[in-house]
């Protein structure tokens, strides 16, 4: 039985970005959230791991296309036993995650994550939505400190924010505590084809923060409290003890990486 009476709806990103995605393209097949890692498709991974989680009640899944959906069985057979809720994908992945939490009628907390996800599982989720909840804040972002990721997966390249207390990895998971936090899809817009540059991401909150990036002056705490007063929300971080939860699959190379580790973790 889940926990507690108001837990998260879980909301899942699972639209392509391009109509002709690599990585699906290299896996054969339509989409990439049908992708398969391990033997099961990257947004089945992401939907059981939801479904396991406590914290996590209603599952909402913004994509793939109803023709992909059709493709596979089990995807098919969850949206029409209701257990998950489905919706066309929109033009971008901020307007699917502000349209998607438009049409939810209640006003409790919303978990966003993606399908490229494929390493979720229900601790990790667990973990941040009790760590999110706790921050007393509107808007909760995932990160993981660059170092644990590259002690992990040496080798492996991940875009990092470089600041003068570390290097953070995001990790597409994001809490919505309270209602007015919902209207930072519209924020997300303006800036998410900026998500892989770090520094172009910096210019939205002003030249001074720029340059104390730059010159390598601007905090983690600095940083969000400019961000916090750009968006007119209070906004924290999470930082996650789970290297894996930086790992989405964004590459060819990706993939065989989540494959290697969840092969790893099969066994």
């Amino acid at each position: 039985m889940k926990g507690r009476a108001d837990r998260f709806t879980a909301v899942v990103l699972a639209g392509d970005r391009t109509p002709d995605d690599p990585v699906a393209r290299a896996a054969g097949v339509s989409c990439k959230a049908l992708v398969p890692v391990a033997g099961t498709p990257m947004v089945m991974r992401v939907l059981g791991a939801l479904d396991l989680a406590r914290d996590v009640g209603a599952r909402m899944l913004c994509g793939p296309s109803r023709t992909a959906v059709d493709e596979h069985a089990d995807l098919k057979a969850l949206i029409e036993s209701g257990a998950v809720q489905w919706m066309e994908p929109q033009a971008t992945p901020s307007t699917s995650a502000s349209t998607a939490m438009d049409s939810l009628s209640e006003p409790g907390p919303v978990l966003l994550t993606t399908a490229d996800h494929a390493l979720l599982t229900a601790p990790v989720i667990d973990y941040f939505c009790s760590e999110a909840r706790a921050k007393g804040c509107d808007l909760v972002v995932a990160l993981a400190r660059y170092e644990l990721v590259a002690s992990a997966y040496p080798g492996v390249r991940r875009t990092a924010l470089r600041l003068r207390d570390g290097g953070y990895c995001g990790c597409n998971l994001f809490a919505f505590l309270t209602p007015p936090a919902r209207a930072a899809a519209a924020f997300w817009r303006r800036v998410e084809h900026q998500r892989k540059q770090p520094l172009r991401l910096i210019t939205t909150l002003g030249w001074i923060a720029v340059f104390r990036y730059l010159t390598g002056q601007l905090s983690l705490g600095e940083g969000l409290a400019r961000l916090s007063r750009r968006m007119g929300l209070s906004v924290e971080v999470v930082m996650l003890p789970f290297p894996e939860a930086a790992l989405d699959v964004d590459t060819a190379s990706d993939w065989t990486l989540v494959q290697t580790i969840a092969g790893e973790r099969g066994r």
